[in-house]
């Protein structure tokens, strides 16, 4: 098994497994603490709360990268804020106090600077490893076929 596909076969794991468990335990802890109807009243004002946060960063995130491809110039920084806006709102979507909190966290203006470098560096070292790869370790460039040639005239 590689290593690209063990560290999927980690995430799956984590997403489908480890991620419902935490939060039933959490969804379990806090119906306890407020009680039932209360819970299902929380998570209902956190979906709508996220669903108005979702909508306003969008909105802002679009305007962003517009003006920033009218201008001329690079949109890296809109184009990031745009995919953790989306990511957040896939983790908004999923019913849970664990990964509502993950989607705010992602969409929420202070704190997405955060996220936006860490993703940035992801992507950063996914780029070198990929040109590494397809380079072998030597600079890029034509490829040389020795051989000889042979004019039939």
């Amino acid at each position: 098994m590689s290593r690209r596909s063990r560290r999927a076969a980690v995430l799956l794991f984590l997403a489908f497994v480890v991620m419902p468990i935490l939060e039933i335990v959490v969804l379990i802890q806090v119906g306890q603490v407020i009680g039932p109807w209360w819970t299902i009243l929380l998570l209902v004002l956190d979906s709508i709360l996220g669903a108005w946060l979702i909508k306003r960063e969008g909105r802002r995130a679009w305007s962003a990268l517009r003006e920033q491809v009218e201008t001329g110039r690079l949109p890296h920084k809109e184009l990031a804020d745009g995919a953790l806006v989306v990511l957040g709102g896939a983790f908004m979507l999923s019913p849970g106090f664990v990964t509502d909190a993950l989607g705010i966290l992602l969409i929420l203006p202070v704190t997405r600077p955060l996220f936006r470098s860490l993703l940035v560096s992801y992507a950063g070292r996914q780029v070198v490893r990929r040109v590494e790869v397809r380079t072998n370790g030597t600079r890029p460039g034509p490829t040389v076929v020795r051989g000889e040639v042979i004019d039939e005239q």
